[in-house]
């Protein structure tokens, strides 16, 4: 059965586990998704939250039949850059923005402020929900991810690479990390499920230590 669409929404889409499964939610709802909103570092090579290529977000957005909308940016101007997408989006009749955000208050009031400032409502499928809830429900609908990036004195480089199940969830929580590495201890990136029309398949390459994360380095094949 087709649900009828009552509002026209961008995901902000990082490429990992929580913004994919708010744009399930968001699309199980009845929304129609007319974008995936990435932010990239300045030269426009990366995404500036999981440090996925370009290639790959793209692909992502293949996929799930929804155009990708970027914008290189600093963190310095990071607001004002995003600000200028909203508008954009705006313009061409979007109405909400759809984010991934589960329990942190200062993501969801600089969600709200700047989609306000914007006139655009922010809608967060997950907020509130139970940590472990989340990681169990994305692995339930039969989505595919795996740990990309990790906090180097919260988990071993072992760990890059590791599939999303519920077994490694009972391995993260016996290191007293958080499920949904909600204090930064990984980053994820999904490959496929429910809502995709084909696996997003990669190569992976060399492994990249910053500032106290470990990278794993994947392009789209």
């Amino acid at each position: 059965m087709i649900k009828e669409s009552y509002y026209s929404f961008f995901a902000s889409w990082s490429g990992g586990k929580d913004s994919c499964l708010s744009l399930y939610y968001a699309l199980e709802e009845g929304g129609y998704a007319k974008k995936l909103l990435t932010m990239l570092v300045d030269d426009g090579e990366r995404s500036r939250s999981h440090g996925l290529s370009i290639d790959l977000l793209q692909k992502q957005a293949e996929a799930l039949s929804i155009p990708l909308i970027t914008a290189n940016t600093s963190w310095d101007n990071y607001e004002e850059n995003f600000k200028k997408l909203l508008g954009k989006l705006k313009n061409e009749g979007i109405d909400t923005g759809v984010f991934g955000d589960i329990d942190l208050e200062e993501h969801r009031e600089w969600v709200e402020r700047v989609c306000t400032e914007k006139n655009l409502k922010a809608k967060l499928p997950l907020w509130k929900m139970e940590r472990r809830e989340v990681m169990e429900n994305f692995i339930k609908l039969g989505f595919e991810a795996e740990i990309i990036v990790i906090k180097e004195d919260k988990l071993p480089e072992s760990f890059l690479g590791k599939k999303l199940t519920f077994s490694l969830m009972d391995e993260l929580e016996k290191r007293d990390v958080d499920v949904c590495g909600e204090n930064g201890e990984f980053h994820t990136v999904v490959l496929d499920g429910p809502i995709f029309s084909k696996k997003v398949k990669i190569k992976r390459s060399n492994i990249v230590k910053r500032k106290g994360y470990c990278f794993q380095n994947i392009e789209a094949k």
